[in-house]
């Protein structure tokens, strides 16, 4: 790890201090973001697109769609992907006009070395209940998890360092399952009700999230058939 990534982490591990997790009350949840982000080969040097979707959590309806693209400037180094992506989604979300309950990420929260995932990295900086819905494992212990039984809801709980930091979850029968992790202001039992209130027939994972990967993947197809010239 250089210089510059110790110094990351050591801002993670503060950061990491700051986390409050208490229960989610379900039934103040009204509005649900989803985030996503993609990337994009630009010359010497890469783009990237962050889309935020928000959806009414009872009727499924798409309240708001917002998003920003510009160069990326942060490598992906593992653990330390925030850095990376914090900055577009941060951009696309200040321009929400309909204000979120809660935001769900395509990525970890708590489950990371340092317990600072996407997830948690945004809690803090929009002061809103934030959990991390990834599609694959994140095995940065090297301990593994014990897959869920094959039957939707059914779940097994992630353990590293000797404490619970996430929960393989069963959304759907026959099918891979999701790692859910918090990633602030809820704890694991609300974050893996939320995620299942939220499933659709679609995917599996949950409906903001769903919507806003096919949102960034349909962006990058249209900026990278332009100049992209607007990009910072």
């Amino acid at each position: 790890m250089t210089g510059a990534a110790e110094d990351k982490a050591r801002l993670q591990e503060e950061l990491a201090a700051q986390l409050v997790f208490s229960p989610l009350d379900l039934r103040r949840i009204r509005y649900v973001a989803g985030a996503d982000t993609a990337y994009w080969a630009d010359g010497d040097g890469e783009l990237g697109v962050c889309c935020v979707v928000v959806v009414d959590a009872a009727t499924r309806e798409v309240v708001e769609t917002r998003h920003a693209f510009g160069r990326v400037t942060e490598e992906y180094v593992p653990g330390l992907l925030a850095f990376r992506e914090l900055p577009l989604f941060l951009k696309a979300f200040a321009q929400l006009e309909a204000r979120p309950d809660a935001v769900v990420f395509d990525g970890n929260g708590y489950l990371h070395q340092r317990h600072m995932g996407i997830a948690a990295h945004a809690c803090l900086e929009v002061g809103l209940p934030t959990l991390g819905v990834a599609k694959t494992f994140y095995n940065f212990a090297g301990e593994g998890f014990v897959m869920p039984e094959n039957r939707v809801g059914a779940h097994t709980d992630i353990v590293a360092g000797g404490e619970v930091c996430g929960r393989a979850l069963r959304t759907r029968v026959d099918a891979k399952p999701v790692f859910v992790s918090v990633g602030g202001l809820c704890d694991l039992a609300s974050a893996t009700e939320l995620t299942m209130s939220l499933l659709s027939p679609d995917s599996r994972v949950p409906l903001p999230t769903h919507l806003a990967d096919l949102e960034t993947k349909r962006l990058r197809r249209e900026l990278r058939g332009g100049a992209c010239n607007g990009a910072d």
